[in-house]
């Protein structure tokens, strides 16, 4: 068993049924509301990823992001860092910088395409995958040294490593063979894409059991149906399931206040989500679950309770968090 460095993986090898958040800061240079929503997720999850351009859109720094959250609301983060528009060489500055601010967790992925995004012009990098950035990463923290093995001066970089996997590809085989992939490379945890079939997903954990990694699986309940619709439509390798969609659908249609739309949107997900989450916890084939709410951090709450999953305040040692100079 590799050392735990952060709160999350402290957690995780303790036994605990862990749940993690998600933050997703935009184009923008005012993240107070990130910071809010942070805190708001104090005590029920344990750490929150903080999105690196997703889809390609030009979004505030990750690491910034990631780093102004840990100072302001002491809720640990773990790090997105993608390949699509950066080389070796800049990765590797921006973990060393990481390290310097006192992140600990990191999620390596290779990024969607730049022609996604809202600067289709711009020239995509894809020097290394996430396969590739994880055993660069693992080699960072266990010898010391870069890609190319030149030596980092001061301590070792103390990071505990998230890949990515997407429990609904078929057909499963050549994902589980990715996945093992990027473990073979060094990962210590995998967060899912987002699950809703419970059947299919406990396939894959099950499949994936004999690697002797912690999964978190992915859930995202969506906040109206206009967030279901576009993900359904543009999120590849994800369907939405019918039967809640429309669901969602027939909220939207009634001519009813916000008020009372937003307790039935919240209804609809807790219906659907808190068996699922309880199911997960029931099998013991996954470490927790990765609740990607957002934008929607106030169903979090909500959601645990009718999962009976009870708030807990971290336990684990505090955050030692970087002083700016």
């Amino acid at each position: 068993m590799r050392e735990a460095f952060s709160n999350l993986m402290k957690e995780i090898q303790s036994g605990k049924f862990v749940f993690t958040g998600e933050l997703e800061p935009v184009k923008t240079t005012d993240i107070s509301s990130v910071i809010a929503e942070a805190k708001s997720l104090k005590g029920y999850v344990t750490a929150c990823n903080v999105t690196d351009n997703p889809s390609s859109y030009a979004a505030v720094s990750s690491l910034v992001a990631a780093y102004v959250v840990q100072k302001e609301t002491g809720m640990e983060t773990i790090y997105q860092l993608r390949c699509a528009d950066r080389n070796r060489i800049a990765l590797t500055s921006d973990l060393l910088g990481a390290a310097v601010l006192g992140i600990r967790n990191i999620l390596t992925l290779t990024g969607d395409h730049t022609l996604l995004g809202d600067m289709p012009n711009a020239k995509p990098v894809f020097d290394l995958d996430a396969t590739l950035l994880t055993g660069m990463i693992r080699r960072m923290v266990d010898e010391g040294k870069d890609l190319n093995g030149n030596d980092i001066e001061g301590p070792h970089p103390q990071f505990n490593i998230g890949v990515a996997a997407n429990p609904n590809a078929d057909p499963i085989e050549p994902e589980i063979l990715k996945v093992v992939r990027k473990v073979e490379n060094g990962a210590d945890f995998v967060q899912t894409q987002v699950c809703y079939n419970i059947d299919k997903t406990l396939e894959f954990l099950r499949m994936f059991k004999s690697f002797k990694v912690p999964v978190l699986v992915g859930v995202f309940p969506m906040r109206s149906y206009r967030v279901a619709a576009e993900f359904d439509k543009f999120v590849p390798g994800v369907k939405v399931p019918l039967e809640l969609l429309d669901k969602l659908k027939q909220v939207k249609q009634q001519q009813i206040s916000k008020a009372e739309k937003r307790e039935k949107y919240d209804r609809i997900n807790i219906e659907f989500f808190a068996p699922f989450i309880t199911e997960l916890r029931k099998s013991g084939l996954c470490a927790g679950c990765h609740i990607m709410s957002v934008h929607y951090v106030e169903i979090t709450p909500k959601l645990l309770a009718e999962a009976k999953i009870e708030r807990t305040l971290q336990k684990t040692s505090p955050l030692t968090v970087a002083k700016s100079s």
